[in-house]
């Protein structure tokens, strides 16, 4: 039995890193109330503007808006629940993309003493032709 256990767990942690996503890049970023994040997305010869913000932090949720290409969005995020983060599609799937680069953004702490919420970002992209800038206001 324990020899079954340990083949069962080597073959478990084996093939999660094997099948892990490819992180590019993570950064971190602290903003308070209403303070809009701006982040340039390049590929190719072009570049798209992704902006996220936080208008209101109730009972452990955070109500967070963005947009990307056009696309305005409401995400309701919560630190200790399954929605604790968003995914955002920087490219559309097609013939040379399987799986298209992406940023994750994920709510990691309120900090009440000084009521802003930390969030991480992470970009996930395999064939690494993204870059992310951060604008300053």
């Amino acid at each position: 039995m324990k020899f079954f256990l340990r083949l069962f767990l080597f073959l478990a942690f084996g093939f999660s890193f094997i099948f892990a996503s490819n992180v590019t890049e993570t950064k971190e970023i602290l903003l308070k109330k209403d303070e809009q994040k701006k982040i340039l997305v390049k590929y190719a010869n072009k570049e798209k503007l992704f902006q996220f913000r936080w208008t209101l932090y109730k009972n452990g949720g955070l109500v967070v808006f963005r947009s990307y290409d056009k696309i305005v969005a409401q995400s309701m995020l919560y630190l200790r629940h399954e929605n604790q983060s968003f995914r955002v599609e920087l490219k559309t799937k097609g013939a040379t993309f399987h799986n298209a680069p992406y940023i994750l953004v994920k709510f990691k702490e309120f900090k009440q003493d000084s009521k802003q919420a930390l969030f991480e970002i992470f970009l996930f992209d395999e064939k690494e032709q993204i870059s992310l800038e951060e604008l300053k206001k």
